[in-house]
């Protein structure tokens, strides 16, 4: 039997295609496979590369596939897009990932394996997320409500509940408001009782965690902000510097640079979309603390903020606090702002009082800088 080199796979809801080739790139397997049977078949296989698109269920195939002996590489799906022949289907799209999983850039870009306990971890945060939005959304929705029969609250959520009892003693109110407006309210302390449960589980682990205790040091990152960075970034060695951890997140300008004229536009927004409003918002909260006088600021970001606007800033800093959190958890260290302040000072001073920002370099290690500052 001629033997199979790798294997592109394109799973869908009841049966995965296969499409398998050799080591002379010659086709030599096409398959449709129910569910129920696609690990019997690759139980009888020997062990060989297989081709997944990173979606949903991607990552249980994956570790039960490497339990049978076979190495498994997780593709972004927009790396398999290029390769897809003209026409769509689940054929088409399993001979893309084969021809993807060949090529020397998408191998530099393979999304790593969750662990069950990752996937667990991560399940948690994402359910945190979306009662959050929800809570935020019904708060809103109670408002909005009640402004159309004259009771208003002020922003912030410590207001819904004076408003919700002004409303249960307002007699002048219709019957049916009163009763709908309760059901919301009813739903909106229910909503708030799952959250705290999760925050606790969440503070649990934290505490728990080493990591996670490490990242918290960084001022811009709080306890949410750590755990998030823990439980998504799976796999930080995978990242050859801290800059592409940050491109990864999303924090990164995109670039249309052409004929020696470079552009830079906003930021690509690529990554998970919770992480990074997470660190945004870490970083905007600091920058409010800096402008208010609570806190020295390292020069480089004094100087920042007398330049650009504060989002600008934010975004800045929360760029370089992901290169941070990638060097904490690449290399163990500990986050040292004093240390790392006075260094940065004694730069500028070199630089005639010209604070530039502190490389993140791999090899800042292997040249002596240990401490890691804030920017």
């Amino acid at each position: 039997m001629t033997r199979i080199a790798r294997i592109g796979i394109d799973t869908s809801k009841s049966v995965f295609q296969l499409h398998g080739v050799d080591e002379k790139e010659q086709v030599v397997l096409r398959r449709k496979l129910r569910r129920r049977d696609f690990l019997a078949f690759f139980e009888k296989l020997e062990p060989t590369l297989i081709g997944l698109e990173a979606c949903g269920g991607s990552h249980h195939w994956a570790r039960e596939l490497t339990k049978l002996g076979h190495k498994v590489m997780l593709i972004p799906p927009q790396y398999v897009k290029p390769y897809v022949a003209r026409g769509k289907n689940d054929a088409a799209d399993a001979e893309a990932t084969c021809e993807a999983m060949s090529r020397p850039r998408v191998r530099q870009r393979l999304v790593p394996v969750k662990t069950a306990e990752q996937a667990a971890g991560q399940m948690l945060l994402g359910i945190r997320d979306s009662l959050v939005k929800r809570r935020t959304q019904l708060s809103n929705t109670i408002r909005g409500h009640a402004a159309e029969f004259g009771l208003v609250a002020a922003k912030g959520l410590d207001k819904i509940e004076p408003l919700l009892v002004r409303i249960a003693a307002d007699d002048s109110l219709p019957v049916l408001a009163r009763e709908m407006l309760a059901m919301l309210g009813q739903e909106f302390g229910e909503l708030r009782a799952r959250i705290a449960g999760i925050d606790k589980r969440l503070m649990a682990f934290h505490r728990d965690n080493e990591l996670t205790q490490r990242l918290a040091e960084v001022p811009t990152i709080g306890p949410v902000g750590a755990c998030q960075l823990a439980a998504k970034i799976v796999n930080p060695h995978g990242f050859r510097s801290g800059r592409l951890c940050a491109a990864w997140v999303g924090l990164t300008p995109k670039d249309h640079s052409t004929a020696g004229k470079q552009k830079l536009g906003g930021i690509t927004r690529a990554g998970d979309e919770s992480l990074r409003a997470t660190l945004v918002t870490g970083a905007t909260a600091y920058i409010q603390q800096v402008r208010r006088g609570r806190t020295t600021p390292s020069p480089w970001l004094a100087e920042l903020l007398k330049r650009k606007p504060p989002k600008l800033a934010a975004v800045a800093l929360a760029n370089k606090t992901v290169r941070i959190a990638w060097k904490l958890m690449v290399t163990g260290e500990r986050y040292d702002r004093a240390r790392a302040a006075a260094r940065e000072g004694l730069d500028a001073a070199l630089r005639g009082g010209s604070a530039a920002s502190p490389s993140l370099h791999p090899d800042t290690a292997a040249n002596g800088v240990t401490a890691i500052c804030v920017a």
